[in-house]
C-alpha cells in the first residue's frame, strides 16, 4: 500500500511540475501571434515541426550549415534577423552554429524536452523555436554555441 501512496504523490508532482514548466512559457506574448492553421499553411512541413512544434531536423541536413556567404539569418516563420553571418561558425555539430544573436531579437527560455535541462533559443517576434545555446562555443569570443535548426532560419544574402 506504501507503495502505491509514493507513486500516486510522485505522480501528482511530476504532472504540476510539467503545468509549471509550460505555464512560464505560455504567459509571453509575442508581436507575431498566428494560428496553427496560419502557421501550417505559411510553413513547409519540416519548418512547421521545427519552429511550432519545437522539432529537431536531423543533422547535416540543413544547406545553411555550410553557407558561408555574407549575409542576415532571419525567422523562417517571421522574418526576424536573428543572426548576422560574421558571427557563424563551423562547430561540427551538423547544424548552422553562432557565437551570437542580433541583440533583443532571441529569447532564451528552458526546456526539459529530454529530461534534462537545456537552454532554448526562441524567436522573440512569434515564439517560434530556433535551437539550443551551449556553453561550448569559440572561447576567443563570447563561449557560446547557438545550435540552430536550419529549417528555422531564412538567408538574406547582402
Amino acid at each position: 500500500m506504501m507503495k502505491y501512496k509514493f507513486l500516486f504523490i510522485a505522480l501528482i508532482l511530476f504532472i504540476n511540475y510539467s503545468k509549471a514548466q509550460n505555464s512560464n512559457q505560455k504567459q509571453k506574448k509575442y508581436t507575431v501571434i498566428k494560428t496553427a492553421e496560419e502557421w501550417q499553411n505559411q510553413l513547409t512541413e519540416l519548418q512547421y515541426y521545427v519552429l511550432r512544434e519545437s522539432g529537431t531536423e536531423r543533422a547535416f541536413t540543413s544547406p545553411l550549415n555550410k553557407n558561408y556567404k555574407k549575409g542576415i539569418y532571419a525567422c523562417a516563420a517571421c522574418k526576424t534577423p536573428l543572426y548576422k553571418s560574421e558571427h557563424k561558425y563551423d562547430s561540427g555539430s551538423g547544424w548552422p552554429s553562432f557565437d551570437r544573436a542580433i541583440e533583443k531579437n532571441i529569447e532564451l527560455d528552458t526546456d526539459y524536452k529530454i529530461g534534462y535541462q537545456r537552454t532554448e533559443i526562441k524567436c522573440n517576434t512569434c515564439g517560434s523555436h530556433l535551437g539550443h545555446s551551449f556553453d561550448d562555443g569559440p572561447s576567443d569570443t563570447t563561449g557560446k554555441r547557438h545550435c540552430i535548426n536550419g529549417a528555422a532560419l531564412s538567408f538574406i544574402a547582402k
